[in-house]
């Protein structure tokens, strides 16, 4: 059965777009153009991955409101914002507002395949049982690749899936430095340097919500990252 991705998009030239890219790698594609039109078809039956923007036509915070409302009735459904806003301030709402990702309209259309077909994985990986040779542990970390999930001190720190793969690509050898592109390749995203620091200073508050003395990622100035050895 071929998996359903919703695209909620008021622009039908882009829309059109994404949904021919996505039919072309056997997805099932329903577009709406505005928010009440997504959720009322929403309460009807829920996607399998939403792909939203940000502003839907009047509504300028529409996708945001939209986001809200989805992830309060479907906690584990995958969210993804595409949208040409990109201010810092945009992607920390709508991170906070429960999106797994935040993409901006610049990114490859085979970058933004692979982050859906990342998300979709990791809902699958979620309803298996947990296999030890999945899990990395580094401490009070606990990695599970499989799944793509993240605990500190037991407690699920709830990473996108970009912060996920930079995380790993920290933690996996604890010491050694990891620069910007190297990070950029982990998490299969092309970014400039001030968004990956953007990135770290919000996995480390995510990491601080769960143990306010979190410090294990150090960095190593002038170079990178590093996830502190132990």
């Amino acid at each position: 059965m071929r998996r359903h991705i919703a695209i909620v998009e008021d622009e039908p030239s882009i829309a059109a777009n994404y949904r021919d890219a996505l039919q072309r790698q056997g997805f099932a594609v329903s577009v709406y153009e505005d928010r009440a039109s997504a959720w009322q078809a929403f309460q009807q039956k829920l996607p399998d991955l939403a792909i939203i923007d940000v502003g839907l036509q009047e509504e300028i915070e529409g996708g945001f409101d939209l986001c809200r409302d989805l992830r309060a009735r479907a906690p584990e459904l995958p969210i993804v914002f595409l949208t040409a806003r990109d201010s810092e301030l945009d992607v920390i709402s709508g991170l906070r507002l429960g999106a797994d990702d935040y993409l901006t309209k610049d990114i490859s259309q085979a970058q933004m395949q692979a982050r859906i077909i990342a998300l979709l994985r990791r809902v699958d990986a979620l309803r298996q049982p947990v296999l030890e040779e999945h899990v990395i542990e580094r401490g009070p970390l606990s990695l599970n690749l499989e799944r793509m999930t993240v605990f500190w001190d037991e407690k699920l720190v709830d990473l996108t899936v970009t912060e996920f793969w930079i995380v790993h690509a920290l933690c996996l050898h604890p010491g050694h430095v990891k620069n910007r592109q190297q990070l950029m390749d982990a998490a299969n995203v092309v970014l400039d340097d001030n968004t990956i620091t953007s990135h770290i200073k919000r996995i480390r508050k995510k990491f601080q919500h769960c143990a306010a003395e979190f410090n294990a990622i150090e960095t190593a100035y002038g170079m990178g990252y590093r996830w502190k050895a132990a």
